[in-house]
């Protein structure tokens, strides 16, 4: 039969001492009726929880290996001892099981209510030419989005009609990345439109945004997928 002492205050070489000393069988093997020389439960309680310094219990350790009622009372009060350092691990686990569940709880939640902008790209082309063709105009800035938008607002130039549209990203030599359509709205004096965005397929690179309405001309600009 082994006794559970490894713990706070006891290595491992101690823990053998004891083992030795208490050796097998001394439940049965020592009969104590009287209890004669018995330390009494309170310095067993504090031998089994780890709370007596190991100088202090050596003095008990001979009485303990020669006693089967105190050794009976020891095990009792190691086991609850385990019992009781088993719970508070387990509620220390839980614990941190529930704080990292509300740190992830708080986390989406914060996620869910960033405003639609931050995963919105925006371009504004109140202020632009409007070049017909496939050709965006040389002498413009790009206009810039990023890839992993995916939303896209656009501010038509001045003067655009409400309506139908039909969107779509080019590569600069050829081949369509990116197309959709979506209903122009006026609002305040802009036009705008808004369509669901998909850049998947697109690299970090030149592109083109077209825009027209159906059947006519497409206005070209350049655009820079980041």
């Amino acid at each position: 039969m082994e006794v559970y002492l490894v713990g706070k205050g006891y290595s491992a070489r101690d823990e053998k001492r004891i083992l030795d000393v208490l050796g097998r069988g001394l439940l049965r093997e020592f009969p104590n009726p009287s209890r004669t020389g018995c330390p009494g439960p309170a310095v067993l309680m504090r031998i089994a929880s780890h709370q007596m310094p190991l100088s202090e219990a050596e003095e008990w350790l001979d009485h303990l290996g020669s006693c089967s009622p105190c050794y009976g009372d020891f095990l009792r009060f190691q086991a609850s001892y385990r019992k009781r350092r088993v719970r508070t691990v387990f509620a220390i686990v839980a614990g941190i099981l529930i704080a990292a569940s509300l740190v992830g709880w708080v986390l989406v939640r914060q996620q869910k209510q960033q405003p639609l902008v931050a995963q919105t790209a925006v371009v504004d082309l109140r202020n632009r030419s409007v070049p017909r063709g496939a050709e965006a105009n040389p002498d413009e800035l790009p206009l810039k989005i990023n890839r992993e938008a995916r939303h896209l607002h656009v501010d038509l130039p001045l003067g655009s009609p409400e309506g139908p549209y039909e969107v779509r990203i080019a590569r600069t030599a050829g081949g369509i990345v990116f197309s959709t359509t979506g209903v122009a709205a006026l609002k305040e004096g802009t036009t705008s439109i808004e369509v669901e965005l998909d850049l998947s397929s697109a690299s970090s690179g030149q592109y083109v945004l077209q825009f027209r309405r159906p059947n006519s001309e497409w206005n070209s600009y350049a655009l820079k997928v980041r």
